[in-house]
């Protein structure tokens, strides 16, 4: 099937094989690596690029994998900014975890603004072949009246574009996964992050740094962490992420905590106002695959769109990546198929690929999170865990899902064997 075939529903012509709703990490992946596969995509963008998003601008080894599968140089002259591993603050500690050397990620991550980001990842897209519309905003997903199947997409200007099917990364609105009944999950964990630029001397800082004690309008310590990351260009990614598992959480200011905790950082950093770069953003966090099932009615999910931020360290951007090469995978399979019913067959995996990836490693983390909405259990972890370094090399491991699938080191069998064990619900 192709996208300058006849559609066998009313004798029009497709406009593409593959519709892309979002050209974030996720929707620029899957646009990507269904263009290398020789399918007709068109990547619709509300937007236009280069364009801001809210997040830390630090991408972890497995970000950074994903990033050299669609080709990007990820090289310091292109303008990257390469780190060693990660800082970790909290219970008066102060600890440097290297990345890990592993067979299947690289030992390096990387911090570029979300800026500069999503416009690489979308060049990189539309030179494989992938159509980009840019201010262009889907209003609602076309429904076959006979099938009650996704055909295609309606924009706000009026105009209509049809295809086979339609891959939804519109983020953590939703709005495609909406229109189709498939609601958040409240079981899942929820989380908020805020952010800020500053002018600073830490700017080339090689390692991303965490903090892990924030605390919340009585004092008691929060389930989250603050994060330094140098930008390279003379500024720094100042922010935190919050966890809805706490009753806290409702009653906590973001942007009053952001304050004070930045209050409490040393004055020759500069994270005060006066060398603040611009105002304060913030941007929800789905976690956990909130939202589900990520097939059904030739609609798939992907990123943030089927919540598959990271819950142990809220990172979106490698599984929104990663996802969308794996959808890109299902699809291409799919659409070589002759009839519907084979195809349709080799699209109901995708949710089981996703929960092979993915499901067990998420069950884990719904318990950590759940565990650490606790301020005692907070503050055992930050008071006695950070001093001993060997269990934190392990829990970073785990934190960041760094592991060597085949073989590995013991802390990886260990992690292995219980992503493998948790129900993969």
């Amino acid at each position: 099937m192709t996208g300058t075939s006849a559609s066998a529903r009313d004798g029009r012509p497709d406009d593409a094989d593959v519709i892309v709703v979002g050209a974030g990490p996720g929707g620029s992946a899957t646009a990507y690596h269904l263009a290398q596969a020789g399918l007709s995509v068109l990547l619709l963008e509300k937007t236009a690029f280069p364009r801001e998003k809210v997040c830390g601008d630090g991408l972890t080894p497995r970000a950074v994998k994903s990033l050299i599968s669609m080709g990007v140089d990820v090289s310091e002259s292109a303008g990257w900014i390469r780190n060693k591993g990660l800082r970790i603050y909290g219970g008066g500690v102060r600890l440097e975890i290297p990345w890990p050397e592993l067979a299947s990620f690289p030992n390096f991550g990387l911090v570029r603004p979300r800026l500069d980001l999503d416009h690489i990842l979308v060049q990189q897209a539309v030179k494989a072949g992938a159509q980009l519309h840019e201010s262009t905003t889907v209003t609602a997903p076309l429904i076959d009246e006979r099938t009650d199947r996704v055909i295609g997409v309606q924009t706000k200007d009026g105009r209509t574009f049809r295809a086979p099917l339609t891959v939804a990364a519109d983020g953590v609105s939703g709005r495609m996964a909406l229109a189709l009944g498939i609601s958040r999950r409240a079981d899942r964990p929820m989380g908020v992050a805020a952010r800020r630029y500053f002018t600073s001397p830490r700017t080339n800082d090689d390692h991303l740094e965490s903090w892990l004690e924030l605390r919340g309008p009585k004092g008691e310590l929060l389930p989250g962490y603050g994060w330094v990351f140098g930008v390279g260009d003379g500024t720094s990614n100042i922010g935190l992420g919050l966890l809805n598992t706490t009753h806290a959480f409702a009653n906590t200011d973001y942007r009053v905590l952001l304050d004070a905790w930045l209050a409490s950082t040393p004055p020759e950093w500069q994270f005060t106002e006066e060398f603040a770069t611009g105002p304060v953003r913030s941007g929800a966090l789905p976690m956990g695959f909130n939202r589900t099932p990520h097939y059904g009615r030739g609609l798939l999910l992907v990123g943030d769109a089927g919540g598959a931020v990271n819950p142990f360290n809220g990172e979106g951007i490698a599984y929104a990546m990663e996802s969308g090469e794996l959808a890109a995978e299902v699809v291409a399979q799919a659409l070589a198929r002759p009839d519907d019913a084979n195809r349709e067959r080799a699209l109901a995996a995708y949710p089981e690929r996703m929960k092979q990836a993915y499901g067990g490693y998420y069950t884990l983390g719904r318990w950590f999170v759940g565990a650490i909405g606790h301020p005692q259990v907070m503050r055992l972890a930050t008071q006695h865990g950070l001093k001993r370094p060997t269990l934190m090399r392990f829990t970073m491991k785990l934190l960041a899902n760094l592991t060597d699938p085949q073989g590995g080191d013991a802390m990886d069998r260990v992690i292995n064997a219980m992503t493998r064990m948790a129900p993969a619900a």
